[in-house]
C-alpha cells in the first residue's frame, strides 16, 4: 500500500497521530491503541487533514476528552507498517475515503 502524508497532530511524540491517503482510495489513519485492534483513539484535529471533498467513512464517537475513536481493518502488513513510525502506544486501521456531496443548507440570514 503507498501512503502520502496528509497531516498530524496531537502529540508531542515521535510521529503522533496521523492521517494518510493510501493508492487503495482509501485512508489509513495513525492513533493510539485501544482495548480493541480495530479500534483506534485520535485528536479531534486529525480528520481536518483529510484531502478536499473527502472525509473519513467510518463512524467517529466522541470520547468527552478531545478525542474520537475510529474503528476499520488492522494494518498488519509489514510493507504498510514500515512507512510508520510508532510509537508503542500506536497502531493504524485502514478506513473508507468517502466524496463529501453535501455540505448543509445555506443560513436564512445569507440568502438575500
Amino acid at each position: 500500500m503507498r501512503l502520502t502524508f496528509l497531516g498530524k497532530g496531537g502529540s508531542g511524540d515521535r510521529d503522533c497521530p496521523t492521517l494518510y491517503a493510501t493508492d487503495h482510495d482509501s485512508f489509513l489513519v495513525q492513533g493510539w491503541k485501544t482495548d480493541r485492534p480495530d479500534t483506534i483513539e485520535i485528536p479531534h484535529l486529525l480528520p481536518g487533514f483529510a484531502d478536499p471533498d473527502t472525509f473519513i467513512g467510518a463512524t467517529m464517537t466522541d470520547t468527552g476528552r478531545g478525542t474520537f475513536t475510529v474503528s476499520g481493518r488492522p494494518i498488519t502488513d509489514t510493507e504498510t507498517l514500515g512507512q510508520l513510525t510508532l510509537a508503542t502506544d500506536e497502531t493504524a486501521v485502514e478506513v473508507p475515503k468517502l466524496e463529501r456531496t453535501f455540505y448543509g443548507a445555506d443560513s436564512p440570514r445569507t440568502r438575500r
